[in-house]
């Protein structure tokens, strides 16, 4: 559901029925005539309408986690503010941008359009930039030739939602320029499930074989990855997050209904 457009086409309706009113119809109405109700609805709903398309379209927008592809940095169930202006002011709808502000970095929490269907909302860590030689091997990051640091952290084990499986993961500490934040890995997963693999834009900018796989970033693009390395469907099945796509950056655990500790927790 694109809720943007649900909020615009109201926002469309309800002001036009006010200024058919303001222009119109009020000068038609005797002075103790009261407004019918589907003039007197829409005029009461159009400004809060109209404040709440503003603050999602140009300011933050809530969302909430669905998956564990990001444990355990979020939770299934966090319900997350992004800063939309933090990467340039664009366009509500469209996702043209109109300023820019700040380029992605490297350990960022994005949110931003799936590729493959731009109606859905993803999110995951930027790994790398445009022009970055990506390499993810046996378990282990490598960005531009340099091996990303990594420390044990012992282990974490969650719960599968929907099926109630028990996961047995270990935790490691993950340096992203100058984001320290938690990774899972399953030590019995392959790197990459290489079946799952899809084809995608700039797919000859990458190889792929038992041991993970090796790309060069495309211009303009961005290769994310989820925290929970061998449960996250990312850049590494369905290829490169263009520029156009993002969305914004998350910033604010606001809400979780199972664990209030969480809430105001900052993201990082």
């Amino acid at each position: 559901m694109n809720f943007a457009l649900i909020m615009f086409l109201l926002l469309v309706a309800t002001g036009a029925i006010w200024l058919l009113d303001h222009f119109v119809l009020k000068s038609s109405r005797e002075p103790d005539q009261a407004e019918p109700w589907w003039i007197e609805y829409p005029k009461s709903f159009f400004p809060v309408i109209l404040i709440v398309f503003l603050l999602r379209s140009f300011l933050v927008e809530p969302f909430k986690i669905p998956s564990g592809s990001m444990l355990p940095t979020l939770l299934v169930g966090d319900f997350i503010l992004v800063n939309k202006f933090t990467y340039g002011i664009r366009l509500p709808i469209v996702n043209i941008k109109l300023f820019d502000m700040n380029d992605p970095r490297r350990g960022e929490i994005m949110v931003f359009r799936y590729p493959e269907n731009p109606s859905v909302d993803y999110i995951k860590r930027v790994v790398g930039l445009p022009g970055d030689r990506i390499a993810y091997r046996n378990k282990r990051l490598w960005i531009n030739g340099e091996e990303v640091a990594v420390a044990a952290a012992g282990e974490y084990n969650y719960v599968e939602p929907g099926s109630l499986e028990f996961v047995p993961t270990l935790r490691f500490s993950e340096t992203l320029g100058t984001h320290q934040h938690a990774i899972l890995i399953k030590p019995k997963m392959p790197t990459v499930e290489l079946s799952g693999v899809r084809p995608f834009p700039s797919r000859d900018n990458c190889t792929y074989n038992d041991s993970g796989l090796t790309c060069t970033v495309p211009p303009g693009h961005y290769f994310l990855m989820g925290d929970n390395r061998d449960s996250s469907s990312d850049s590494r099945y369905w290829g490169f997050v263009p520029e156009r796509n993002i969305v914004g950056k998350a910033f604010l655990i606001w809400w979780n209904f199972d664990d209030f500790k969480r809430i105001g927790r900052s993201i990082n």
